[in-house]
C-alpha cells in the first residue's frame, strides 16, 4: 500500500510513521523544505510523484495560547491552504482514503461537557485560538463536500490535547504539558524558588498520549468510512491546577507555583465524549495519564542532558 503522511516529521506524525513501519509499511514522509503544502502546485506535484492510496494529513501550523495570540493570521492562512490543497490533490490523484486531523480547538467556547460531535457548530470557538479552530472546521466542510461531489473517502478526527515524547518544548510555542515540564525543570536547574504559570488554574483539559492517538489514526483508516467527525481522546477531565501538581510530582520540582491571573485562561472546560470512536472503529486510549507523563518527563530530561553535552555550534 502506498501511504503518504504529511507532517510525518512532526510530533504526532513521527509516532504515526513509527507505528506504520512497525506494521511492515513504508510511508512516504515529505520534508517541508522540499514541498510547501500551502502551494497548490507543490502539493499536486507531491501527489503525482507518490500516487498514494492512503493519505494521513497531519501537517499544520500549531502552538499554545501564546503562539495563537501572536500569529492568528498565519495559523488561519496556513491551515486553510494546506487542507484545501491536500483535498484537491487527493481528488486528482484518486486517493482511496484520506484521514484528516482536526482539533478540539474547533469546538465552541461554551460547549456542554462532555463535548459531543453534534455540538461542533453550536457557537464560535474560544477567542485565543479561534482562527486555528475555524480553519480546521473549514477542512471538515471541505471533506464532506468532496465526499458528496467526488466520492472521496475523507474522514475527519478531532483529537484532544496531545502529549508525549518528541513534543514541542519551545516556551514560545509549546502547549500546556511541555510548557509546565520545561518551566519546572528549568527552575529546578536554576534553583528558582517559584514558577509563574498563566491564568488561575481553573480551566480543565483532557490529554491523550501521542502513541495512543497514532493508534487511533490507524484504526480509523482501517475501519471508518463515515462523513461525520469523530472525537479521539480519553474522556478524562482534569484542571490545570491538578495538572501542575502532577507535573511537580513527575519532575520533583520543590518550589512554589504562582498563578499570573493577568494572563488568559483559554477555553473554560474541555472534555470529549469518546464513545463514537470506540463504537465506530474500536479505539480506546490505553496509556494511564501518570505513566504517559513520566515517560514524557524522562524523554525531555534525556534530550536536555544530550543537548547540554553538545558544543554550541552543534546544537
Amino acid at each position: 500500500m502506498r501511504i503518504l503522511v504529511t507532517g510525518g516529521t512532526g510530533f504526532l506524525g513521527s509516532h504515526l510513521v513509527d507505528r506504520l513501519r512497525a506494521r511492515g509499511l513504508d510511508p512516504v514522509v515529505p520534508q517541508h523544505r522540499e514541498c510547501d503544502l500551502t502551494n497548490g502546485r507543490d502539493a499536486e506535484r507531491l501527489f503525482e510523484d507518490v500516487r498514494p492510496e492512503l493519505v494521513f494529513h497531519l501537517a499544520a501550523e500549531v502552538g499554545g495560547i501564546g503562539a495563537n495570540r501572536a500569529r492568528p493570521g498565519e495559523f488561519w492562512y496556513a491551515n486553510v491552504l494546506m487542507g484545501a490543497n491536500v483535498l484537491e490533490a487527493s481528488r486528482k490523484s484518486a486517493v482511496k482514503k484520506l484521514v484528516l486531523v482536526g482539533t478540539v480547538c474547533a469546538y465552541p467556547k461554551e460547549t456542554p461537557v462532555p463535548f459531543k460531535e453534534t455540538s461542533l457548530w453550536d457557537g464560535y470557538p474560544e477567542e485565543t485560538n479561534a482562527p486555528y479552530g475555524v480553519a480546521k472546521r473549514a477542512l471538515l466542510v471541505g471533506a464532506q463536500a468532496y465526499r458528496q461531489q467526488y466520492g472521496l473517502d475523507a474522514i475527519f478526527l478531532l483529537p484532544v490535547n496531545l502529549y508525549g515524547p518528541r513534543d514541542d518544548f519551545d516556551p514560545e510555542t509549546s502547549h500546556v504539558i511541555p510548557a509546565l515540564i520545561g518551566k519546572m525543570l528549568a527552575a529546578e536547574r536554576a534553583g528558582a524558588a517559584e514558577v509563574v504559570l498563566w491564568g488561575d488554574g481553573t480551566p480543565t483539559r483532557e490529554f491523550l498520549y501521542v502513541e495512543d492517538c497514532a493508534e487511533a489514526l490507524w484504526l480509523a483508516a482501517e475501519r471508518y468510512d463515515g462523513r461525520e467527525p469523530v472525537n479521539v481522546g480519553t474522556g478524562e477531565e482534569r484542571s490545570i491546577r491538578e495538572l501542575a501538581r502532577l507535573v511537580v510530582g513527575a519532575t520533583g520540582y520543590g518550589g512554589k507555583i504562582v498563578w499570573d491571573t493577568s494572563k488568559p485562561n483559554g477555553q473554560p472546560r474541555r472534555c470529549l465524549d469518546v464513545s463514537q470512536a470506540e463504537r465506530l472503529f474500536g479505539f480506546r486510549a490505553r496509556t494511564p495519564f501518570r505513566v504517559g507523563l513520566e515517560r514524557t518527563v524522562a524523554w525531555f530530561r534525556e534530550k536536555d542532558k544530550v543537548s547540554a553535552t553538545l558544543a554550541p555550534g552543534r546544537r
